[in-house]
């Protein structure tokens, strides 16, 4: 068995985690996930005021209060804070290890930087222009091999979140290039444990149930981190320390498992990986076995996450307190475009927040938000000019005109876009502790996507084929069949059961038919929770059910038609709904949502975190029979 533990889910995650990680209790390997597309963009601009920079410096200065502990207790550490220059929080780390008197052999993986070569690549021609970084997303083999090479510490660049998990099981088991099933179970892990205290109650829809939010103190509230315990065929057990924050049961997992995903078929560079296979059981308290995941062959091209220099960004929030909070907004809006004459900023989005309660009894609830958020590739028309025109209407607007903040200047904000590469361009490079350069060879087996075919027959009580369809804003629902069936002809893949795939055709009049009797209108977050993300410019939502009756209810209830009319601002996007029946689960990817990204996207919610939570706020008819 191997134990792998987790430290970090995002560049900024809790600076203490590493130690309480180690000091917590024994770990083979700990890992630290850093990057995500925003953070290369962060790091690509601070490359280009210092070429030495490029990495997480919050990691270097964790390894320094810890590296003499996690030599102690044995621990690997394997971490992407390499992020745009691994080598050289390589060479930073052998001068920490040699100043703390610490015998460290530290390993690093490279090659993911293609910011060079987007010419040669055909990378550098969109509509946004040449990107700031181009990073493909590499595999676990590079870890694997520093590891094999006796790495105590191994740091990457942009590889696969659940490749920090990977290449340690591969590197301990021996696992093949083509072992597809246990390389998909430790991706499953991995994709668990890539985003911190969210699988052990971090972010959970049903939060209260694991902390007591009115105790005093801070002990019922502080969330642990996950730790993996791996075997040999891929399986694996979530838990956590004892004594550490929060909780891991089935549902913790499942809102992990459906956290930025798309499609059950989870592709990546070393495998696709079978969500619509994973199977789920508690195993004691604070312990949730995953096992049944089945892979396949990985694509042929690599994903690349591009970002580029977009322009620059600002926002003002004005008050909006008591009676007639429309008509007040509606004249901040026009007077402040006034001021901006025949020159607006290029893009001008107005979002209005909250509403005033009648007959208020504090301020807080007789007011509103009113925010303007602007971008301009002119960092002026976006600056004091805009923030200023603001702040001049103060004797001149509407009663009660109060902002939340002082004028100020814009910030830069970058694009998105991802890009895709042939597998054999990438060269995955592991430089071992010794200075060893071994190159990482792309998998000699891939395997496109491909349609299987559509059954019209009921789907099985439990277990299936994954449920997909699609909606394209200003259509109707649209059937789309199954997505990729990896198994070799005659060998079905997409069903535990080995018994060929199945689409659920029932209607949406079925729900009425299953569940006829009384219903109460309440809201949908009474029998689901949802955990919601980004991926680029796209949102998903991913909704579980929490007993067998709810998902009968659910599966036919809740289609990407009605998934639009709950949440209206969907409506003019393209979405995509796909059904997880062994999770109990539908998942929605809403195209185009988010923008062109995070750091460009004017929503006040940019990465589509509470999209979910907004979902269970609804109100629906739900039959008292499943209540």
């Amino acid at each position: 068995m191997l134990r792998v533990g987790n430290a970090s889910g995002f560049y900024g995650d809790r600076f203490s985690a590493m130690r309480e990680m180690l000091e917590g209790g024994p770990l083979d390997v700990l890992t630290g996930d850093y990057l995500a597309e925003l953070t290369m963009l962060i790091l690509g601009r601070g490359k280009l005021r210092d070429p030495s920079a490029g990495y997480a410096t919050t990691f270097l200065r964790q390894v320094e209060e810890c590296l003499g502990l996690a030599v102690e207790r044995g621990t690997a550490i394997v971490a992407n804070a390499g992020g745009l220059n691994p080598r050289g929080l390589a060479d930073r780390l052998r001068e920490l290890a040699a100043r703390l008197g610490l015998d460290v052999r530290i390993a690093h993986v490279e090659g993911d930087d293609l910011v060079e070569r987007v010419d040669e690549l055909g990378l550098g021609g969109s509509r946004y222009g040449r990107p700031l970084t181009a990073n493909a997303y590499l595999g676990a083999w590079g870890i694997a091999e520093c590891l094999r090479a006796g790495a105590d510490v191994v740091v990457t660049g942009r590889v696969t979140d659940a490749s920090l998990v990977v290449g340690p099981a591969a590197a301990r088991f021996g696992w093949a290039r083509d072992d597809w099933d246990a390389l998909a179970g430790a991706t499953v892990a991995g994709h668990v444990l890539e985003c911190g205290a969210q699988a052990v109650g971090g972010n959970f829809a049903f939060f209260e149930e694991i902390y007591n939010v009115k105790a005093s103190g801070s002990a019922d509230v502080r969330t642990g981190f996950p730790v993996a315990e791996i075997r040999s065929d891929g399986s694996s057990v979530i838990t956590k320390h004892p004594g550490s924050g929060g909780a891991v049961t089935v549902e913790t997992v499942t809102a992990q498992l459906l956290y930025e995903i798309g499609g059950p078929s989870y592709a990546g560079p070393d495998v696709t990986t079978r969500f619509d296979t994973i199977e789920l059981a508690e195993d004691g308290a604070d312990r949730v076995r995953i096992g049944g995941v089945r892979g396949g062959p990985p694509p042929p091209t690599t994903k690349v996450c591009l970002n580029h220099l977009g322009g620059h960004r600002n926002e003002m929030t004005f008050v909006l307190t008591g009676l007639g909070i429309e008509a007040k907004a509606e004249f901040a809006k026009r007077q402040l475009e006034a001021a901006f004459g025949d020159d607006p900023p290029a893009r001008v989005e107005w979002t209005l927040i909250g509403s005033a309660k009648d007959d208020p009894a504090t301020q807080g609830e007789a007011t509103a938000l009113l925010r303007c958020a602007v971008l301009d590739p002119d960092a002026e028309r976006v600056g004091r000019a805009f923030s200023g025109a603001a702040v001049e209407l103060a004797l001149a607007g509407y009663p009660g005109f109060t902002l939340t903040s002082p004028p100020g200047k814009g910030s830069p904000y970058g694009l998105y876009s991802p890009g895709f590469v042939p597998n054999e361009v990438v060269e995955h490079v592991a430089v071992t502790a010794a200075g060893k350069r071994i190159p990482i060879p792309p998998a000699q087996e891939t395997r496109l996507a491909r349609e299987a075919p559509l059954a019209r027959e009921a789907p099985p009580a439990q277990g299936g084929h994954p449920i997909p369809s699609v909606e394209r804003a200003g259509h109707t629902a649209e059937a789309k069949l199954p997505l990729v069936d990896n198994s070799p002809p005659g060998q079905p893949f997409g069903r535990p059961d080995g018994r060929p795939p199945q689409v659920d055709a029932r209607l949406p009049q079925a729900v009425g038919e299953a569940f006829s009797g009384t219903t109460r209108r309440l809201p949908l977050g009474r029998v689901v929770g949802a955990r919601s993300g980004d991926k680029g410019g796209d949102a998903n939502i991913g909704v579980w059910a929490r007993t067998d009756a709810q998902w009968e209810w659910l599966e036919p209830f809740l289609t990407a038609d009605r998934f639009r009319e709950l949440l209206p601002e969907t409506r003019e996007h393209t979405v995509r709904r796909y059904a997880l029946p062994n999770l109990r689960a539908v998942n929605f990817v809403v195209e185009g949502l988010l923008q062109d990204g995070v750091s460009a996207s004017t929503r006040f919610d940019p990465q589509g975190k509470a999209l979910g939570e907004w979902l269970r706020s609804r109100l629906v008819d739900i039959p008292e029979a499943v209540l």
